[in-house]
Parts: C-alpha cells; structure tokens; sequence
C-alpha cells in the first residue's frame, strides 16, 4: 500500500514539474512570437497554437497537485466565522460539493476522450493533431482532483483552515 501512495504521490509531482515545464515553454513562445512579429516576420503557426495547448496542459496537470497543496481559490470568510464544529462540518461539506463536481467532469471527459478516439478526430489548425491528445486531460486530471478533494473528506485535515485575510 505505501508503494501505491508513493507512485500516487509521486505521479501527482510529476503532473506539476510537467505543467511548470509548460510555463515556462509559453513564455518563451510568446516571447518568441513578439519578438518574430518585431522583427517584420511571420512566426510559424505551430508556436501558437504549441501555447494554446500548453495553456491547457498546464492548467489540466496542474490542478490536482494545487489542490493537494491548498493553493487553489477558496474564501475563507464564512469558516472563519463558524465554531470549530461547524467549520469541520461545513469544510466538508465543500470538499464533498467538488468530489462530485469533479467526478462528473472526469466522467464526461472520459466520455469525451473516448468520443474522439472512436470518431478519430483531428484538430486541424498549425497541424492534424489528434484530439483524444487533448482531451485525455480531462479524465485524468478532474478523476485525480475527486481523489484529492476526498482527502479532505475523509481524511484528518480540512480544507478551510478558518482564518480570514491575507497570510504569507
């Protein structure tokens, strides 16, 4: 079982080393592309569109591990004005809410991603790409998200620590 939590967990950091890699590859194609343009040339096609693909690589294979980290958006307002017992129930509570939200988005992205691969579709734009690539993203990463969230669930930790404000 540890070496199955440590595979977990170490699939997890490598999603998040990947989705860093593609930050810095959008940086580098948008600096590429507004120097090109600069320049009087034309940048080749593939650059954008390798960026609107990184955008969702990275926001896909990053999501799991911030929420593992707790360094996705939440408010903390209404928890930090609840007791410790309401606080607990009402975190949750939420955390329950995003289980399913997730599992749902996972299962039609499954439903999706298999769509594609029957219909053998293509993205045709810079290049033919398959589709299926795309949104392969989508079972995996939301199907990772529910099993973090239900961390929080079941787990001993809470996802709301009740403090309002702005903390370094």
């Amino acid at each position: 079982m540890t070496f199955l939590i440590r595979a977990y967990s170490a699939l997890l950091y490598a999603m998040a080393f990947v989705a860093g890699g593609m930050l810095v590859w959008l940086m580098v194609s948008v600096i590429a592309s507004v120097a090109l343009r600069n320049l009087g040339m034309q940048p080749p096609a593939w650059l954008f569109t390798s960026a609107e693909y990184g955008l969702l690589y990275m926001t896909m294979l990053g999501a799991p591990w911030l929420v593992r980290e707790k360094g996705h958006v939440h408010i903390e307002l209404v928890t930090a004005a609840l007791g410790p017992a309401s606080r607990k129930l009402v975190s949750r509570g939420v955390a329950l809410g995003c289980v399913v939200v997730c599992a749902v988005l996972a299962w039609k992205g499954a439903d999706l991603f298999l769509t594609n691969i029957e219909r053998n579709d293509y993205d045709v734009r810079a290049y033919y790409f398959p589709r299926w690539i795309l949104t392969i993203s989508f079972p995996l990463s939301f199907g990772l998200m529910a099993v973090e969230f239900s961390r929080f669930v079941f787990g001993p930790e809470l996802m709301h620590s009740g403090d309002a404000g702005i903390h370094d």
